[in-house]
């Protein structure tokens, strides 16, 4: 029978494997997706390097993946996607293991006989955590795309899976190298993601209580710390500090003894396999077994880590994607130390409305010279006026401030208290950052719309029990029809979480050491990282990926929950009854209605929608132009497009968040793989790290406006007397006023085809605008000398999706071409002083004959961020239409559209999407489409109708959150109104404004 458990656990193991990674194959996105998949991709096909701190050993396993295309770079991004799909579908055959594994040691005890009862208990219980797991929204939302988290959470389910192999043969001969495997996967996972590491506690613990002849309190807490420090050990001592050790090394070799960059680094690399081996042979002779396992282990954790000398490697090539440059040991120790995104204040810290009252230096930062290292500055601590233990409403970036005063209920003034760190901790890092997605997973989801402040409409959990959602919520009974038929919307009825609890409590009185590992893997795994991570609110993205590995600690609680339930019903019936029933019901309410319930959102199969609206940002662009971008979504995606496919490489995309670094400008000076280099002026050394990072802006009460070339000049002057001497001794360039102007030589401007022809009266002679910050980054910095430099001889557009802000002022002659602005030397604001004027001529040959529009009218789901560039396309239509029409080329207007009526989605799942539709309509009315014009109102109109209704009866049960959507329905509705009243369609006006002013008397009373 033992050999027959081996045979069905086995072959059943590998059956969950098939179902789920054949799933993933169905659902998957067949090329790139949003936020960081693109730079993976682009990234893994060329080995270049990503941001911070960087995934290696991903790369080079998705780079084997893309050989699958067989050199057809359209299928790249789709064999990529296939390689996470295979490591998720990996990772639940280990789970499944996993399971058994623990099942068994409860119900099959050592010399008794294993029932075909008993058997199928465990096979079940391992096949309903496994595929509830696999079916889980946030791991099947990872397992269809090229990112990390789906290689991670195999690396977690390898090393979770081997400590049990390890405890079930601890006392055989040679059963340590379970051990050095599980150190050799954590060193691997370094080059994927950190993620893995957090389970080393748990581990620690089944160490324990493998080894230990009683199990005490001490002894549990003395080895949860030692867990604890080696976990500590392995994220700071191997992962940060040998790489610091190794750079001041470096630093002395290089300074002091006058060799080459890297020779230190290699001298101490020597050194540390050297004491390695040196500890190795010496525990054996010594016969030491215990530090001969840990050095053993260390050093398998080492080898693994090696993998990042592939960032060193092609870092020193230089190619296009080199984030941070980490060529040298200060730039590679600054990468992965994240030195590009901060840090969190996690002991101690500031209050988000503290002072800043002092800024104490630390030890010098260093950067790579000519022929040594130079002093590129020092760490920097602020000292602040107030500050608490264990800060959580620390951050005064962006609107964080006004986010952390919505969610405590603060007053503008008021000052937060020590208290408020624990209540922004319960209601948003826990309740809206943990416990939301935990139940998402786990009872089910009201929609995939973010809530940037808590909303009873968005993205909250549900259950599909309708009294109990009404409790929470409000507003059942009302619910529209779009919320009802809405993909993202999934009701578990809280079973699989019912099934947890059960699986919890079962394996809690069968073994409480064995429930204490996985409930440690669970915390560390999730809730800890909560603490670790410290989030501000307004996060850009959902976060919940990064709590996978608590969602598959309490599947295995899912799984075991079958089994309690089938000990459970063995009390009324017999065995065979018994477990069948338990095992069907379970497999039936919790995977299969996951799966069913979850399939429609998470089927990616059809969604082109990233690659397509890169392709529509890239040929918005004239030939050779230079793109500023600024966020992930207008950037990543991009640069797959520009690198896989090989899309308009004549572009030179640039983020702007990335030139704020120096690396980015030196790059940006230099061609690169057929790519023209910036018309930058500036010499290295005068945007070198520590040198003008931040130059602040002091009025010098200049009234007139001054030549941009003149204030770059100023900025770059190494001359003491064009710099201010600030009190901490610091001396620096600035900025004297913000009025600025640019000669514009016409004679180049017409040379270089910059305006249209018809346009040409309307050139101006000198552009003037006004800076709109209070300080000077690199980043504008770099802007400015570009402005000044490139002299209109290539093309400068921003994405229109760019914020105002960061633009350098100059929106008043940005001319709208599509997805992107054009710089041009004409006023292109438009009458109104809103919006920016079109250029019809290229955005109608773009919206008619260039654009793709990412099969958005029948995907079978389109995700928040796809929707958002549904609003953006809305406005493309609708700004071509208006100026095609001012200029009386109705036919052509017309055609634009019927275009748009004929790629946009007709279902409308947003307020703020619908309150963009009244413009379209009125161009519709407007050109004799009255017939389709009427089908988008009565649509539009019956939604808005069903939504404000919704919204009313929220607000009879719950405080009225949703003022802004409500606001922007009514607006909506007005605007219906007066569009069919000005096109004389009486019908369409009426129900407008009859639903108009009912609502609007309801909640204004006015």
């Amino acid at each position: 029978m033992n050999m027959d458990y081996h045979k069905i656990n086995n072959l059943s193991g590998w059956i969950c494997a098939a179902i789920s990674t054949t799933i993933y194959i169905l659902t998957m996105e067949p090329t790139t997706s949003w936020w960081d998949a693109g730079e993976f991709i682009a990234a893994a096909h060329r080995m270049q390097i990503v941001h911070q701190p960087g995934a290696p050993l991903f790369l080079l396993l998705q780079n084997v993946f893309s050989l699958l295309a067989f050199g057809n770079p359209e299928r790249i991004a789709y064999w990529m996607n296939f390689g996470s799909a295979l490591s998720s579908g990996l990772t639940i055959l280990f789970l499944f293991w996993t399971i058994t594994a623990l099942v068994r040691k409860m119900i099959w005890q050592a010399g008794a006989k294993l029932t075909s009862m008993g058997l199928l208990q465990i096979m079940g219980g391992g096949a309903i955590g496994a595929m509830a797991y696999a079916l889980s929204d946030t791991f099947w939302f990872s397992a269809v795309e090229s990112e990390v988290y789906a290689m991670s959470s195999l690396c977690t389910a390898v090393v979770f899976w081997a400590i049990l192999k390890w405890e079930a043969r601890a006392d055989d001969p040679g059963a340590n190298r379970w051990l050095v495997f599980i150190a050799y996967i954590m060193g691997l996972s370094l080059g994927i993601h950190l993620l893995n590491l957090l389970t080393i506690p748990a581990l620690a613990l089944v160490i324990y209580f493998r080894k230990t002849t009683k199990v005490t309190l001490a002894g549990v807490t003395k080895t949860f710390l030692i867990g604890c420090t080696v976990l500590a050990f392995i994220l700071w001592g191997v992962v940060q500090y040998l790489v610091k050790f190794a750079a001041y090394f470096d630093l002395f070799f290089v300074n002091t003894l006058g060799m080459g960059f890297g020779s230190g680094a290699v001298v101490f690399a020597i050194c540390v396999v050297g004491a390695l081996g040196y500890g190795i042979w010496y525990s054996m002779q010594r016969a030491k077994p215990i530090l001969n396992i840990a050095l053993v282990c260390m050093g398998f954790i080492i080898f693994g880590y090696s993998s990042f000398a592939m960032v060193l490697i092609r870092a020193k090539a230089n190619p296009l994607l080199n984030n941070s440059q980490p060529d040298d040991a200060f730039s590679f120790l600054w990468y992965l130390n994240r030195g590009q995104f901060g840090s969190e204040p996690l002991v101690g810290g500031p209050y988000f409305d503290s002072q800043l009252i002092d800024i104490k230096q630390g030890s010098n930062e260093y950067r790579k010279g000519e022929t040594n290292y130079e002093v590129a500055g020092t760490e920097n601590h602020p000292v602040y006026d107030r500050t608490t233990l264990f800060p959580r409403i620390y951050s005064t970036r962006d609107f964080h401030p006004q986010g952390y005063r919505a969610w405590l209920g603060l007053g503008e003034g008021e000052q937060p208290r020590p208290v408020d760190n624990l209540k922004f901790l319960t209601a948003y890092q826990l309740g809206h950052m943990y416990w939301r997605y935990f139940m998402w997973n786990f009872a089910g989801r009201q929609n995939d719309q973010q809530p940037l402040i808590s909303s009873y409409s968005e993205g909250n959990w549900i259950s599909g029990i309708n009294f109990i959602d009404q409790w929470r919520l409000g507003g059942q009974d009302k619910l529209p029809e779009a919320a009802k038929t809405d993909p993202s919307r999934n009701a578990f009825y809280f079973l699989p979480l019912i099934l947890g609890v059960m699986g919890l409590i079962w394996q809690l009185k069968r073994s409480r050491m064995d429930m204490a590992v996985v409930g440690l893997l669970f915390f560390f795994t999730g809730l800890a990282i909560v603490l670790y991570l410290n989030q501000s609110p307004l996060q850009p993205r959902e976060r919940d990926y990064a709590y996978a590995g608590s969602f598959y600690a309490f599947a295995i609680w899912i799984g075991m929950g079958a089994v309690a339930l089938a000990d459970l019903l063995k009390r009324s019936w017999n065995q065979r009854l018994a477990v069948s029933v338990a095992i069907t019901v379970g497999l039936f309410a919790v995977p299969i209605l996951m799966g069913v319930e979850g399939w429609d959102d998470h089927d990616r199969s059809q969604k082109y929608m990233a690659r397509d609206m890169a392709r529509n940002y890239l040929e918005s662009c004239a030939p050779n132009a230079i793109l500023f971008t600024y966020i992930d979504n207008d950037t990543f995606p991009l640069w797959y497009l520009q690198e896989v496919e090989g899309v308009r490489r004549d572009v030179r995309v640039v983020n702007l968040s990335l030139l704020g670094m120096d690396w980015q400008v030196r790059q940006m000076k230099e061609p690169a793989e057929g790519y023209e280099a910036l018309p930058i002026s500036m010499a290295d050394h005068q945007f070198a790290k520590g040198t003008r990072d931040v130059l602040y802006y002091h009025d010098y009460g200049i009234q007139d406006s001054v030549e941009l070339q003149k204030l770059l000049a100023l900025l770059l002057s190494d001359n003491p007397s064009d710099q201010l001497v600030y009190s901490n001794g610091d001396r620096r360039n600035f900025l004297p006023t913000k009025n600025f102007k640019l000669t514009v030589d016409k004679e180049q401007v017409l040379k270089h085809h910059v305006v249209p022809e018809k346009w040409h009266d309307k050139i101006v002679d000198t552009m003037f605008w006004t800076y709109d910050h209070d300080m000077v980054t690199r980043s504008e910095l770099t802007l400015m000398d570009i402005l000044v430099h490139n002299e209109w001889k290539r093309p400068i557009y921003f994405t229109a999706t760019m914020p105002t802000s960061q633009r350098l002022g100059l929106d008043d002659y940005l001319v709208s071409e599509g997805f992107a602005l054009r710089l041009m030397p004409v006023r292109a604001r438009n009458e109104s002083g809103a919006g920016h004027l079109v250029n019809p001529d290229n955005a109608y040959e773009n919206v008619m004959h260039k654009f793709t529009w990412g099969n958005m009218k029948d995907a079978p789901y389109l995700d928040p961020t796809s929707y958002a560039l549904v609003g953006q396309s809305l406005k493309v239509f609708s700004d071509t239409a208006e100026m095609l029409i001012t200029e009386g080329r109705r036919e052509a207007a017309k055609d634009v559209v019927n275009r748009a009526v004929q790629v946009l989605p007709e279902r409308i799942p947003l307020v703020g999407l619908a309150g963009q539709y009244p413009v379209l309509a009125a161009q519709l009315y407007e050109l004799g489409e009255t017939a389709k014009a009427n089908a988008l109102v009565e649509r539009n109109v019956r939604f808005l109708d069903e939504q404000l209704a919704y919204y009313a009866a929220i607000a009879e049960t719950k405080p009225n959150v949703e003022g802004q959507a409500i606001r922007d329905s009514l607006v909506a509705l007005e605007q219906f109104a007066f569009a069919a009243e000005a096109h004389g369609q009486p019908d369409q006006q009426r129900a407008a404004r009859g639903i108009f002013d009912r609502y609007r008397l309801h909640f204004f009373g006015s």
